[in-house]
């Protein structure tokens, strides 16, 4: 029996201390073609590890960054999207399965924090201020979890 991805996953906005926001590109293109950037996604491993563990391993995998290392914070915002998976993607899930709860964190981190992409995942990265970032994700969550950090951003360090 194949194993199905499970329908809940975690959005982790990553911004540097001077507000930029970190936008991934991802290997796969778009449903419908064309570039696909947004934050770090991914979906639980097993149905009893918590929003926070798969925060932090999602971040690690995709980025290299150890969101609890000394100087990040992540931060669960709380909020939880449920959108239709995409018909491309579906196959990946239980048949059945038409939807996914996706809770959002943010994840402050130095600005001087090095990104290591997983070439599996994404082939580029990039540093956008918050209204770029949001106009160039693919998802329309991601982008209004975007528009949203001026709401949860922690203030810069001392």
């Amino acid at each position: 029996m194949p194993e199905y991805k499970i329908p809940e996953s975690v959005l982790v906005v990553i911004y540097r201390d001077d507000g930029q926001v970190l936008l991934l590109r991802r290997t796969a293109p778009a449903p419908e073609g064309g570039e696909f950037w947004q934050s770090v996604t991914g979906s639980k491993d097993h149905g009893d590890e918590s929003w926070r563990d798969t925060a932090v391993r999602e971040v690690r995998e995709e980025t290299g960054i150890d969101a609890e290392a000394p100087g990040c914070v992540l931060q669960d915002w709380g909020l939880e999207n449920v959108y239709t998976i995409y018909p491309a993607w579906q196959h990946r899930y239980a048949p059945g399965t038409w939807h996914n709860r996706e809770r959002v964190f943010g994840l402050r981190i130095p600005s001087y924090t090095t990104v290591f992409l997983n070439p599996r995942e994404h082939t580029a990265s990039a540093w956008h201020d918050g209204p770029e970032a949001a106009w160039r994700c693919y998802s329309s969550s991601n982008a209004e979890a975007i528009l949203l950090l001026p709401l949860f951003a922690l203030p810069e360090p001392d």
